[in-house]
């Protein structure tokens, strides 16, 4: 699976059930999409992709981990910065 916010809570739920799922960054997948973006080219992509031998594949992220990194997320969007004169 392409690596993004939903595919870490499926990855998890996948484990769970006795599978290994691999989770593969979006600019590991991007250059292998041959047409336009759209589901059916995406799927595409990510298969030859996760065919390379030499594909490095991400670790799917914790509930605890996803949390803090919304919570980073969305507190940057709300500081308010000095300018630096």
């Amino acid at each position: 699976m392409e690596a993004c916010g939903s595919s870490h809570y499926w990855a998890r739920q996948m484990a769970r059930l006795g599978h290994e799922p691999r989770l593969i960054a979006p600019a590991y997948v991007k250059p292998f999409v041959k047409r336009q973006k759209n589901n059916v080219a995406d799927a595409e992509a990510i298969v030859e992709a996760a065919q390379r031998p030499t594909m490095r594949f991400v670790e799917p992220k914790t509930k605890e981990q996803q949390s803090r990194a919304i919570v980073f997320r969305t507190r940057e969007q709300f500081v308010i910065r000095e300018p630096n004169w």
